[in-house]
């Protein structure tokens, strides 16, 4: 039998994020790494399939050809649903790559309709008349608005959806949603009849998510955040199971690598330097007069990892980055830090860190492809959104890691983290 739903996420911290709510629901899930060679579906014992990119920022041309890479492979495993998963906090620019991708993708599976959601209650996501909340304020309001890359600066997502798209977009509101799955479908059957090829639909609960799910079945394609994950393995008669989500028993040194410039980790940074614990902090001006920062990080992490967790950041304030990015450009001094950091994971990796965090986007993205890992197993979820995750690297062993979203996790989630991991695999 082949693959029940087949993923495909725009970056890695978000594929396991949609990952943990399919385990959560009680599917058994694989989540890999780029797009795998073609055979390699025959050896795929799975109910879903996450297939993670690096996509979100690339030129819209290259996230479009990646993704369709991606679908080409789910299809050649009989998946019976795409799923493609983008940020909760809708990260995009005019360009894309949300609308293109979202386009491909319906072109190729020959579907006039989709719908689109990045609504998630849990992380304080949700979307009301087209508009999109970051807690009890718009994404406009939000940290969001100084993103480096992808600034949201528009709250309406059908506004935002249909400066990417030639399709028109049009909306399934809240009234609608709340009266359930055949009103939703009656809803969708109207749009379509308008001529409207993808809906923005509003989720101000997860009862609302599990709503969307049921009327969404027989769509070819969805599009979403993770939080429609919530709903979706139930279409297929999965129920919740807490063994989908064991792991091995963990130990070696701990460490966190973070990137994200996000609001939610500069101070869960902040939080673990007020605890007086040993961190080093990247800085891109240091790495562009090219001082030997990576050297410099591992030499200061080997002295404290055996009293760790050691932390190296390179995440400050939307003012500070403004700067740096004057003087650099904000894509050398991205490209700059994110190299930066996977070296240093692949530096603590090779001085014994076997469990591992990594916060941001673009940074986790970097430090598995630099690792080697092909793929992960999920495990139990530390908060909203972020599971812990099993990898075999490429000499055999196992490490532990977290792909942390910039955006979730509370203030003390470096901590609870590790804790968190004892507790489930001792």
């Amino acid at each position: 039998m082949g693959i029940r739903l087949g993923c495909i996420a725009d970056d890695f911290t978000g594929a396991t994020d949609l990952a943990n709510n399919l385990v959560r629901a009680g599917m058994r899930v694989v989540q890999l790494i780029d797009v795998p060679p073609a055979g390699a579906e025959q050896t795929v014992d799975a109910d879903a399939v996450v297939i993670a990119l690096k996509s979100r920022t690339v030129p819209a041309g290259d996230a479009v050809e990646a993704s369709l890479r991606a679908l080409t492979w789910l299809r050649s495993a009989d998946a019976e649903q795409i799923y493609f998963k983008y940020c909760s906090t809708f990260d995009s620019t005019p360009a894309g790559n949300i609308g293109p991708v979202t386009e491909a993708l319906m072109d190729a599976l020959g579907t006039d309709f989709t719908i689109a959601t990045p609504a998630f209650p849990d992380n304080g996501r949700t979307v009301f008349k087209g508009h999109l909340f970051v807690g009890d304020v718009l994404l406009s309001e939000s940290g969001m608005r100084h993103h480096p890359l992808t600034p949201m600066t528009d709250s309406n997502l059908v506004t935002v959806l249909r400066a990417q798209t030639e399709r028109a977009v049009g909306l399934i509101d809240h009234t609608v949603v709340a009266e359930g799955a055949e009103a939703i479908q009656s809803r969708i059957a109207a749009l379509r009849a308008q001529g409207r090829g993808i809906a923005v639909v509003d989720a101000v609960s997860n009862d609302d998510l599990l709503r969307l799910a049921a009327a969404v079945r027989e769509l070819p394609l969805v599009t979403a955040g993770s939080g429609l994950a919530i709903g979706l393995p139930a279409n297929w008669g999965f129920t919740p199971s807490r063994a989908a989500a064991q792991l091995p028993p963990a130990g070696g040194h701990r460490a966190i690598v973070s990137g994200s410039v996000s609001v939610a980790t500069n101070q869960q940074v902040l939080q673990f330097l007020r605890g007086g614990r040993p961190a080093f902090s990247v800085d891109p001006l240091r790495i562009a007069a090219g001082e030997d920062v990576v050297d410099q990080a591992l030499v200061f992490a080997e002295s404290h990892l055996a009293d760790g967790p050691v932390l190296v950041y390179s995440t400050e304030a939307p003012e500070a980055v403004r700067t740096v990015q004057g003087r650099l450009g904000a894509a050398e001094a991205g490209a700059l830090v994110e190299r930066a950091l996977a070296r240093i994971a692949q530096g603590l990796v090779e001085r014994g860190v076997r469990r591992l965090v990594v916060a941001g986007g673009e940074t986790s993205g970097a430090v598995v492809q630099v690792l080697g890992i092909r793929g992960l197993r999920i495990g139990p979820q530390i908060d909203p959104g972020v599971p812990w995750c099993a990898a075999a690297l490429p000499d055999g062993d196992t490490l532990h890691i977290t792909l942390k979203s910039g955006n979730f996790g509370g203030p003390d989630f470096f901590t609870d983290a590790f804790a968190l991991l004892d507790r489930e695999t001792s």
